[in-house]
């Protein structure tokens, strides 16, 4: 789950992270009144789960109070679109109003899960205020990176190590120590897969400030966390993600036009994958589940059939622990009543396959039953294709 960073920083507050002074606004009247109690220069930042943000024009630094009312009605209400929302762009409800800061330095911080690791991993670099994508690609010596043992925890050496590195004399160095220090505390204490800060700045007092905030939390750990679940803002979430959701399917939207439902991540991957090989595109990444029910399957196929972009559905159904006879009752269900324009290939196998096929198959529906997984994915594509041409 993702926050906007208004709400990483009060996060960051909370663990004693020192951020610059400011508040949230959702209309430009407000966004103006904030900026006139801070004073003159501050920042007015786009809130949108997207990076990108100053390039597409949602950042903007106002140094007057008339810049103040022009940068607030502009963003507020915006679609912004970068790299990252793509074509479509993303409106702007909300903006971040903060004081402007005298900044002499800006660095790169993030604590992230090292899954090849096993263990929390903190990243630093002198290049902040960039993508760290770029700053690899560009100069990865100047990444540094040090990985926390859970038992172990974080040691005096490890925030060193890192200072040494990037550069900070005696009194940055003690700022940035007891920085880390509550940043790590806040990442294991929330359960958190992502904190980043880009950029972490330098001012020219020698203070050490979270300018940015984006943080990440591990949707299994949620039932622990009620007041990060508050945090959430479907309005940020693609609709067929969000009513997924409901049902606790594991849903993503993708660019393809061949709707997949399958259970279990592993089979689903491998079904994008083989979908890909004979030259389709997925739709979706769509995990129904090990152990699913009527129920969810039939709502699993009104989300594949509800987004525009699908041209064919895909169903690839093993049968371990979920029954496939219960499988194809949810497809006929969720079928029947419904107006389908797309075709429907089905391959079901495992538990009680011949039971499934039968419902399938004695539907009267208009499905296309293959046994086989490569013929499965070869007719899927080949019937889009017909469909393009």
């Amino acid at each position: 789950m993702k926050i906007h960073e208004y709400q990483a920083k009060q996060l960051f507050k909370q663990f004693n992270v020192p951020v610059p002074g400011g508040s949230m606004a959702e209309t430009p009247e407000d966004a103006f009144r904030i900026a006139e109690g801070l004073g003159y220069p501050c920042v007015i930042k786009a809130q949108v789960h997207a990076g990108g943000r100053g390039k597409a024009g949602g950042v903007k630094l106002a140094k007057n109070s008339a810049e103040a009312r022009k940068y607030s009605e502009a963003i507020v209400g915006m679609k912004l679109v970068s790299r990252q929302t793509g074509a479509e762009g993303k409106p702007v409800h909300k903006v971040l109003v903060e004081q402007g800061l005298a900044i002499a330095r800006e660095l790169y911080l993030a604590i992230i899960v090292d899954r090849e690791a096993g263990m929390p991993v903190i990243i630093a670099s002198p290049e902040g205020g960039m993508e760290i994508e770029e700053v690899a690609a560009r100069n990865p010596g100047l990444i540094y990176k040090v990985h926390i043992h859970p038992i172990i925890g974080l040691s005096g050496y490890h925030i060193r190590y890192l200072a040494f590195n990037l550069g900070l004399n005696t009194v940055q160095q003690k700022h940035f120590n007891k920085l880390v220090q509550n940043l790590f505390r806040l990442f294991m204490e929330k359960d958190a897969s992502l904190v980043e800060i880009n950029p972490l700045v330098i001012t020219e007092t020698d203070e050490v400030i979270a300018l940015d905030g984006k943080i990440n939390f591990d949707d299994n750990a949620l039932f622990r966390h009620p007041d990060v679940v508050e945090m959430r803002d479907i309005l940020e979430e693609a609709p067929l993600e969000v009513e997924a959701s409901r049902y606790d399917l594991n849903y993503i939207k993708l660019d393809g036009n061949i709707g997949c439902m399958v259970n279990g991540a592993g089979l689903a991957m491998a079904t994008m994958d083989i979908i890909k090989y004979y030259g389709g595109e997925p739709a979706n990444f769509l995990d129904v589940g090990g152990g699913t029910s009527e129920e969810r399957v039939k709502e699993a196929f009104k989300i594949l059939l509800a987004d525009p972009n699908t041209q064919a559905v895909f169903v690839n159904i093993f049968g371990g622990i979920v029954r496939t006879d219960l499988v194809a009752k949810g497809i006929v269900n969720a079928i029947r009543g419904m107006e389908v324009k797309v075709p429907i290939v089905i391959r079901l196998e495992g538990t009680n396959e011949e039971e499934g096929r039968r419902i399938i198959e004695e539907s009267g529906m208009n499905f296309i039953a293959e046994n086989n997984l490569p013929k499965a994915a070869k007719k899927v594509v080949e019937l889009v294709s017909r469909k393009g041409v």
